[in-house]
């Protein structure tokens, strides 16, 4: 899959859900759960956590057409980490292609990946 800014070629996997591409917003599709009903031997908290579903990820993937500095400045922006967090993580995505930048319910991490999305670097969305 070619970045959208410089046409790079990058593999995402099979797993990615949403991809960002430059001026489309990521758009999240329906999670459809199936109709539950709990028999007898389940509590309050089995139907809470049967409710809540599995957290998502945000994946940042490396694209040779950022800076350091735009990255580093993009993640604090989108996930509120320290600039010395936002090094760490940059240095990851460089080293091996990719790192998950935030874990949580599909309507944060869709956030988040908008956010880092905004100055075109490649984010995938997928279920954990």
């Amino acid at each position: 899959m070619p970045c959208s800014r410089c046409s790079e070629e990058f593999k995402v996997g099979d797993v990615t859900k949403h991809t960002r591409r430059r001026g489309a917003p990521l758009m999240s599709a329906s999670v459809a759960r199936a109709p539950t009903s709990p028999g007898p031997e389940l509590d309050q908290q089995d139907l809470t956590d049967e409710a809540v579903g599995p957290p998502w990820m945000t994946v940042l993937h490396n694209c040779a057409c950022h800076t350091f500095e735009q990255v580093v400045r993009q993640l604090m922006k989108a996930i509120a980490c320290s600039e010395a967090e936002g090094w760490e993580i940059a240095w990851r995505v460089h080293n091996t292609g990719k790192a998950m930048v935030k874990v949580g319910a599909e309507e944060e991490c869709v956030k988040v990946g908008n956010i880092l999305a905004e100055i075109g670097l490649v984010v995938t969305v997928v279920r954990s």
